[in-house]
């Protein structure tokens, strides 16, 4: 019998209390986390995450660029990688175009009227977007899963890879069955038409668009492979000692996106922030590292420019491969060899001269309870 906050029913929900991640009507973390605030922290409040806090958002517009151009060109070393705000990134590889956890909309958030709103708008339209081969959807928050926008993507006729569960979300919206697939943790499928597979594989956060739909469904990392290079996105997550066995079973990666943003000390364990984010670079064997889940969104109580700002600094020491695009700015990894601080342009600063970023050579219970403001992060 599924709990009452279960869209999931049928096979769906067969599979999904077959999932080794779940038990007593919810799905778990592999690793304990703290169960609430992370131990030695204090909670934000309610007003103070609302109201409190320095520079939450830029004083102005962040450059951003139109990608169209670029992607009407051939991509030559064979990876090319768009960021276009918060976890939206569009990822052009082997040949195909894969699109991940895609939000066009002006608030994520429950209700039309009020939660987090964009800096800006996306600088790319959705009905700019090229032909997609795939969307990801790592796990149904409000900021990675957002209504408009995939069943506009839908209307292409364009496939859905995502965790269990997260198809009851999607067929409710009306989106054929035929163009979702479902995946537990270390399950793969092709992706039809290409020569890419993608798999799920572990993260370390919660799930739920309703305070009484938590946990209901799964919350996962993705991997995708094709013949020459091979990607991973993290979705949302802690730093979870998973990530060495995905390097052993999935890796290496040309490229790697991290969550950065939106963090707090007493949210620990289910965001990594960008000293988090380093160390999981590292689990994860290295590879170029593209921060997202930043600068998109009022998420969190830090300055909005604080992840940039931090990895910055830090990235150089450790010897990872940054790649700090502008948004709408196409890269090829192996070809971006400096990053430079654009986000002060915001604040009307004057742009330092680009530092050079080396190239690559070179941690369960039931999800946290603690107050999130607005179920989706």
């Amino acid at each position: 019998m599924s709990t009452p906050h279960h869209r999931s029913h049928g096979l769906r929900l067969d599979r999904i209390k077959a999932s080794a991640r779940y038990a007593d009507g919810s799905f778990h973390n592999l690793h304990p986390v703290s169960p609430g605030l992370k131990k030695g922290t204090v909670a934000p409040t309610l007003k103070e995450y609302l109201c409190g806090g320095q520079r939450r958002t830029p004083p102005g517009p962040l450059p951003s660029m139109s990608p169209l151009a670029r992607w009407a060109q051939p991509v030559e070393t064979g990876l090319r990688a768009t960021w276009l705000g918060h976890s939206t990134v569009l990822v052009e590889i082997d040949g195909a175009r894969v699109l991940t956890d895609p939000v066009w909309g002006e608030r994520v958030s429950p209700v039309s009227f009020a939660g987090p709103k964009r800096f800006q708008p996306v600088p790319v339209s959705l009905d700019a977007l090229p032909a997609l081969d795939a969307v990801i959807v790592s796990h149904d928050h409000f900021d990675h899963l957002d209504r408009p926008t995939v069943v506009e993507l839908a209307r292409r006729g364009v496939p859905f890879f995502t965790s269990l569960g997260i198809g009851a979300h999607l067929e409710s919206w009306a989106i054929p069955p035929s163009l979702i697939t479902e995946l537990d943790w270390w399950e793969s499928a092709d992706i039809p038409g290409t020569d890419l597979s993608i798999t799920a594989a572990p993260s370390q956060h919660f799930s739920g668009r309703s305070l009484g739909g938590r946990n209901a469904t799964l919350w996962s990392s993705m991997v995708v492979r094709g013949p020459r290079h091979s990607l991973f996105f993290s979705g949302d997550t802690g730093l979870t000692p998973e990530y060495e066995e995905i390097r052993r079973r999935l890796g290496p990666f040309d490229l790697v996106m991290l969550e950065v943003g939106a963090f707090h000390p007493a949210w620990g364990d289910i965001h990594l922030g960008p000293e988090n984010a380093l160390a999981a670079l590292t689990l994860l064997g290295g590879g170029s590292f593209l921060p997202v889940h930043w600068g998109t969104f009022n998420l969190a109580l830090h300055a909005w420019d604080d992840p940039a700002e931090t990895l910055l600094q830090l990235a150089p020491t450790q010897g990872a491969h940054l790649l700090m695009p502008r948004l709408g700015e196409a890269v090829e990894p192996s070809r971006s060899e400096r990053v430079t601080p654009w986000w002060r342009a915001a604040a009307g600063e004057i742009e330092p001269a680009a530092e050079p970023a080396p190239t690559d050579d070179a941690a369960t219970g039931g999800a946290p309870d603690a107050p999130v403001p607005w179920p989706m992060d």
